[in-house]
């Protein structure tokens, strides 16, 4: 072996001890090792059931297994009721599940998942438990407090889950999350810091176990070879079963080695006893006679002996079978003379008694299956007496939560909106003077500029009918240029920006494509939960989405590429939350330019090159009123030349 013995020697503790114990008296079967020079273990004795107590993973073909650590007293427990029970089918599967109560690991945690869940997954061998982190409250004093974590899921390591809340606090998925420290020493102190101390912590953590791993998922496949063949997906009770027939057959195997010792040393014994009630001419025989060991094995103890005087005295026992055995006599010639002396009868009988006794009890104990079965259940006792420790993880309930909006979890606070005709969006403090002049990168300029509020939801409708949605708070702020938000929402490179606004709650909205078709949707219908966006206007081919327009008023002014108008009531419109919609305008050659909604009475308006206010009455409106889906007529004069309200 080329392994130093530093390498491959471990000193075992008291319970690692426990799982060899038998080792050497023929408890389990033996097989060479891999390479042929050594033999091993087939099994582990194990006087507990180290599948559960320690857990085992593993991956094979086409299947796996995972089992979680258990408390190994709620094992014992369970075991040693399931080994009175005369017949293990009349045990049910709830009376184990309420001994165990699901698993214990070794870095505390709760387990909240329900106690139903977790019976069915003992009962049928798949499942899973949800461990969350141990955490508290602790106070600082003056209002201020922070959260301590004292321990984390199995498994998930320590370092890797400050990284994971360090992320979530550079993208904001928890606003409330100010800063998270790690203060650990021999035992886990992880220090979380809110951003605002009047959010409840219980709103904090119940967004940060969906956030990270200080909520985590451990599950379970009993899937083990319950016969050392064939593999199998077992239920507790089928596991403890197959564990309590193993030590079954060790106490029978071990019982049966201390036997076949006992049958040996009383043979031994009682070649002793009559060694010494002859003794004198035992040694006659060795000091006389030419090969002793074939005398002493032909000799009669019954008749009496004359001691020998000398070599020609002797008289050396004739052919014949005598009463000591081989083994017996080997004993006898392999005993030093001065254990003569300690030789004596009583002290001989006083152990064939005590062995003799024993060997009864054995055989007894062979011939019992209710003394086997009491025997196992001693020995789970006295294990569970020296290695039962309390539970570290604790069962609770999922305390409901409600569920907080961010904006309710955000310090309020002024911003103005910049975006940038290349697409960079940044969020400047305050509400600055829209008209000021910003800067912006080379060839690059204004295209969207308001006024918003951290706690605000903005929208961008993609030319690809799509609607995005970004929370102001995670605007890039700062004295920057602002980011891409093609980084933030999952715009593709090929589709523009057709408008970008603050969200407002209960407002309607007109969308159209540039081939005149469109509806009015409901805002609130439009808002995207994922970066994904949300598909609302349908658009095919060359067709894209060109107007994006909240319903303000009682009829709606469209124009074409072709510079016709056509104003129709809004009424007309169908309101959907999804599709292609209706013909706003018919177009001969082109498309949509742009549309707009206003209120007849006050008639309609747009902004001239010069930044004026230019308005048409609605008596001056009637040529250009029309039906739906009407071809419309020239845009008044004066109307801009790119064909758009504003």
């Amino acid at each position: 072996n080329p392994a130093a013995s530093r390498y491959t020697e471990a000193r075992l503790t008291a319970i690692a001890e426990v799982l060899l114990e038998g080792l050497d008296e023929d408890a389990v079967d033996f097989r060479a090792n891999y390479d042929g020079t050594l033999t091993e273990p087939v099994v582990l004795p194990a006087a507990f059931p180290n599948l559960q107590a320690n857990g085992a993973a593993g991956i094979a073909v086409g299947m796996a297994t995972n089992i979680p650590p258990h408390n190994i007293g709620d094992l014992c427990d369970a075991a040693i009721h399931l080994a009175k029970a005369k017949n293990s089918e009349l045990v049910r599967d709830d009376t184990l599940i309420e001994l165990v109560r699901g698993p214990d690991f070794p870095t505390g945690g709760i387990c909240i998942e329900p106690p139903e869940a977790i019976a069915d997954a003992y009962r049928t061998g798949r499942g899973g438990f949800r461990v969350r982190a141990r955490w508290e409250v602790e106070d600082l004093g003056r209002g201020q407090w922070q959260i301590v974590v004292t321990e984390i899921p199995y498994q998930v390591p320590k370092g890797r889950l400050i990284e994971k809340l360090a992320e979530v606090i550079q993208t904001k998925k928890v606003p409330i999350l100010g800063d998270v420290r790690d203060e650990s020493a021999d035992d886990i102190r992880i220090v979380l810091e809110p951003r605002s101390r009047n959010v409840d912590p219980d709103v904090m953590m119940n967004m940060l176990f969906r956030n990270s791993d200080l909520e985590s998922r451990f599950s379970l496949n009993m899937n083990v070879l319950i016969d050392g063949v064939t593999p199998k997906v077992c239920s507790l009770k089928e596991v403890l079963r197959a564990f309590l027939d193993h030590r079954r057959d060790v106490l029978r195997r071990r019982s049966q080695h201390r036997i076949e010792k006992i049958e040996h040393r009383l043979e031994v014994l009682e070649g002793f006893i009559t060694a010494f009630l002859n003794l004198d001419r035992v040694i006659d025989i060795i000091r006389y006679d030419d090969d002793p060991k074939p005398a002493l094995m032909r000799e009669d103890w019954s008749r009496d002996f004359v001691r020998a005087t000398d070599e020609t005295d002797y008289v050396s026992p004739p052919a014949g079978e005598g009463e000591l055995s081989e083994v017996q006599v080997d004993a006898i010639l392999n005993m030093r003379l001065r254990s003569l002396r300690r030789l004596e009868e009583l002290e001989l009988k006083r152990e064939r008694d005590a062995l003799q006794e024993e060997w009864a009890d054995l055989q007894d104990l062979l011939d019992s299956e209710d003394r086997q079965w009491k025997a196992i259940a001693d020995q789970l006792r006295d294990i569970k007496k020296d290695f039962a420790d309390p539970r570290r993880t604790s069962f609770a309930e999922a305390a409901e939560v409600e569920d907080v909006p961010l904006e309710a979890m955000i310090d309020r606070e002024p911003i103005t909106v910049v975006c940038s005709q290349m697409g960079w969006i940044r969020a400047m403090t305050g509400h600055i003077d829209l008209s000021r002049e910003l800067k912006f990168k080379d060839g690059d300029g204004p295209r969207h500029t308001f006024h918003a509020e951290t706690t605000d939801r903005i929208l961008l409708f993609g030319s690809n009918g799509r609607f995005y949605t970004l929370s102001a708070a995670n605007l890039p702020g700062g004295r920057g240029m602002g980011e891409p938000v093609r980084l933030m929402v999952d715009l593709p490179n090929e589709a523009d920006i057709v408008d970008l606004f603050m969200h407002t709650p209960g407002r309607k909205l007109l969308v159209a494509s540039s081939a005149g078709d469109g509806f009015v949707v409901g805002e609130d219908e439009v808002v995207a939960q994922t970066r994904a966006g949300k598909q609302v206007l349908n658009v095919k081919g060359g067709t894209r989405a060109a107007v994006c327009k909240p319903v303000a008023g009682d009829h709606v002014a469209a124009v074409g590429e072709n510079r016709k108008m056509l104003v129709f009531p809004v009424a007309d419109l169908p309101e959907m939350g999804r599709g292609k919609g209706v013909r706003l305008q018919k177009y001969k050659d082109g498309g949509m330019s742009d549309a707009r909604t206003f209120t007849l009475a006050e008639g309609l308006s747009w902004l001239d090159p010069a930044g004026r206010t230019r308005t048409v009455s609605d008596d001056d409106l009637s040529e250009w009123l029309g039906a739906r889906a009407s071809a419309g007529r020239m845009a008044p004069r004066g109307f801009p030349q790119d064909n758009r309200f504003t």
